[in-house]
């Protein structure tokens, strides 16, 4: 793991690290309260922490569906909040073009897993020098994630992360074979368990991606006993009336005993 993103965080470096933050920028005043409280529970127990949230979401299923508030005005506020917080910040992009743009905002760019494979995008977000986090694939096994690392390292960039998030089950269900977790960190890099996409239910007749929320502290546990370096969790204050990804989103209240617990798990297991 990059450890310099944290170096402004006390922390205890046996500990996961947590990507956490809303699906996507709503506003100034929510992407600020999810900060201040993920970052205080974080700092109480010494979990080093990354602010996340999308400033566009790209991957909508419906032409209806919320896309953001504006490219950068969002941007700037994932960076405002990087700055109030001390904290290391994560968006998402989704075109090779949109690389360098977020890169001037935060210290890692994710790439959504349906793009793991685009080697356009993944060579632009190696050219940053930024940390380039993956999701692997929904169509895609944890050992071939190897050749989307490889495509970022051949570009000169060393800093890359691999996200599991489940594999396609039938059409509307995912499932997670935590194999994926050990034959990706044989790979050489830092493995994070995405535990709220993982529990994504898409392709609804509504257009209205469904979830199964009440089982992100079983996906987290699993992870955490499986060997994930780092756990990514979106969270809202109120995930009923979320703009995107409600549906599997953490309600904010509830991370701070979630996340005891699963430091409670890690202790045993290391």
């Amino acid at each position: 793991m990059n450890q310099s993103i944290f170096q402004s965080q006390s922390y205890n470096k046996n500990n996961f690290f947590l990507i956490a933050g809303p699906c996507v920028v709503e506003n100034e005043e929510m992407v600020f309260t999810i900060a201040e409280k993920v970052s205080s529970i974080c700092k109480k127990l010494e979990i080093p922490y990354i602010f996340k949230a999308s400033y566009r979401k790209a991957n909508r299923t419906s032409g209806s569906s919320f896309t953001g508030i504006g490219d950068e005005k969002a941007l700037q506020l994932i960076q405002a909040v990087g700055k109030q917080f001390n904290l290391p910040t994560t968006t998402d992009i989704h075109t090779a073009g949109e690389a360098a743009i977020a890169a001037n905002y935060v210290d890692v760019l994710q790439i959504p897993a349906f793009l793991c494979r685009q080697t356009d995008l993944l060579l632009a977000a190696a050219a940053t020098g930024k940390i380039v986090n993956v999701k692997k694939g929904q169509f895609v096994n944890g050992p071939s994630m190897k050749f989307a690392v490889d495509k970022i390292k051949q570009a000169g960039n060393e800093n890359v992360w691999l996200t599991e998030r489940g594999n396609s089950f039938g059409y509307q269900d995912l499932i997670v074979d935590y194999r994926n977790i050990t034959w990706m960190k044989e790979i050489g890099v830092p493995v994070i368990m995405d535990c709220t996409h993982s529990l994504q239910q898409p392709n609804q007749t509504t257009g209205v991606t469904g979830g199964n929320p009440q089982l992100i502290e079983t996906i987290a546990k699993a992870a955490i006993a499986t060997g994930a370096d780092g756990l990514f969790i979106e969270t809202h204050p109120n995930p009923s009336v979320a703009k995107s990804d409600g549906a599997n989103m953490l309600h904010l209240d509830l991370l701070k005993a979630l996340l005891e617990k699963l430091v409670t798990l890690r202790k045993a297991v290391i």
